[in-house]
């Protein structure tokens, strides 16, 4: 099955960093880190994801190279897509981030 990238607004979310980014493992047995396609490390983030509405949900957000943040930072994630996934009967949204920077800066134009 193709997975297409659905696009997240993230123009009304409030997200902040909840642990710090650390390289995702494909095989935790053996400590194999993730690598894009390009060689970069994938890392995982978990962030606090607030609505307008007052809403809270955790997620995890994967990002090529380290982001420059850290845990209790607002974050402003750039070129942010969600993925569906299907395993066995199970389903879940992954998301990947082209960038993920601190807040107080601009955000990148992808």
């Amino acid at each position: 099955m193709r997975t297409i990238p659905i696009p997240v607004d993230t123009s009304k979310l409030v997200i902040t960093c909840v642990k710090a980014p650390k390289p995702r493992l494909v095989n935790k047995d053996t400590g194999e880190i993730k690598t894009d396609k390009n060689g970069n490390t994938v890392y995982e983030i978990t962030v606090s994801v607030e609505d307008e509405f007052g809403r809270i949900e955790l997620v995890k957000i994967g990002t090529s190279g380290e982001p420059p943040i850290a845990a209790g930072q607002q974050v402003n994630p750039s070129g942010m897509v969600g993925y569906v996934w299907e395993i066995a009967g199970r389903w879940g949204i992954s998301y990947r981030a082209a960038a993920l920077l601190p807040a107080d800066t601009e955000p990148l134009r992808v």
